[in-house]
Order: structure tokens, then sequence, then C-alpha cells
């Protein structure tokens, strides 16, 4: 198994799109299901974009509202199918607008075996997976930021599932799966912990 820490610069996110938001939320269902088409470098940036991106640049915030500024989340993508970018784990760094390769090959397949074998991980050309470093928040909130952080991802994923339905892409939210597997998977931190898997395709 190869570990890199190759840098990807990602391309701008749109600011304006063809559907507007009542749009998006009328039109928002979960897809399991996806075609087995690549997605574009485009399209990934702004699903990233739209989970953490950066929205003031003087002041750090994102695109996701977070108890105290303190943005505990962290955003990894499992890519299989995406044009001009090779299979692998990357993590999404929000300030640079650009990921961070952590590990080579398409890992669907663990992932997929991490998460009760449910189908769409495997189908979907890319799969983001929101994770949490609790400690960032507790450190203000203490005992209350469990509650924040969870809230927090939830806000995190709906995002993604709106920014999907606007460029006409098929997600759904994945909650069932083995923490300790998924950890495993993505070679994460010991402090990280998964929260949510999105698989996202065209539908």
């Amino acid at each position: 198994m190869i570990i890199t820490n190759q840098e990807i610069k990602l391309p701008k996110p749109e600011f304006s799109g063809m559907m507007s938001l009542e749009e998006s939320l009328y039109k928002r269902r979960t897809i399991r299901d996806y075609k087995n088409e690549p997605l574009t470098l485009q399209e990934v940036s702004q699903l990233l974009w739209s989970i953490q991106g950066i929205t003031d640049l003087d002041w750090g915030l994102r695109t996701t509202p977070s108890a105290g500024a303190l943005y505990p989340l962290e955003i990894y993508i499992v890519v299989g199918n995406i044009k001009n970018l090779d299979p692998g784990i990357y993590k999404y760094h929000p300030q640079k607008h650009s990921l961070i390769k952590t590990l080579d090959g398409d890992k669907r397949k663990e992932l997929y075996t991490a998460a009760l074998q449910q189908e769409s991980i495997i189908q979907a050309p890319v799969n983001f997976v929101i994770a949490a470093i609790f400690q960032k928040t507790s450190i203000k909130y203490g005992s209350r930021a469990e509650r924040y952080v969870w809230l927090e991802a939830g806000h995190a994923a709906q995002n993604l599932l709106l920014q999907a339905t606007a460029l006409n892409l098929g997600a759904v939210p994945i909650g069932a799966f083995y923490d300790n597997e998924v950890k495993e998977t993505l070679r994460l931190q010991k402090e990280e912990e998964p929260l949510y898997i999105i698989p996202t395709g065209r539908k």
C-alpha cells in the first residue's frame, strides 16, 4: 500500500447555478443506484465546497454553521472513477480548496465491507466521508460538544445532498457502518471519528 502526500488544487467553485435552492429542496431524493460513469473534477470541487468551503477569507467562515466557528469536521473522499483524478483516498483542505492524497488505490470495496455491504458504495464513483475531531469543540463546550458536532455533520450532509441535486447527481446518506473498520480503511487519525458516508454518482 502506497501512502502519499500529493496535493491537488481543485477548480474554483461556482457561486451561482442553473437550479434554485427551492427547486433543489423540491427535487432532493435519496438515490442509491448510479450509472457506471465518472464524475468530473469540477463536480467534485463543487460538492466539497458545499460541505466545508470557505465563504469569508478574513474570518475563515464556511458553508456549514459550526458551534463557536471551531470546525471539527474533516472531509475525505474515497475515489473510484473521477476524470483526471487517480483512484485513492483524499483529504479536503478548505483553506486551499485542495485535496491531499493520503492513500493510493480504489478502496471502495473495503469501505463497502466496512459499511455492511451496501451496494451504493461500490457503484458510486466517489464516496464522501464526514469525520470529526470532537476535541476541537469540547475544549469550549464540554459535554455539549457531542451534540453540536453531530448537528454540524447533519448540516454538512444536507449541503452536499442539495448540491448534488442541483448538479443533477444522486446521493445517499449512510450512517450504518463499523466505525473502526471505516477508520482503518481510510487510515484516519486516532482522534478522527467517522460520522457519515455519502456515495454520490450519476443517476
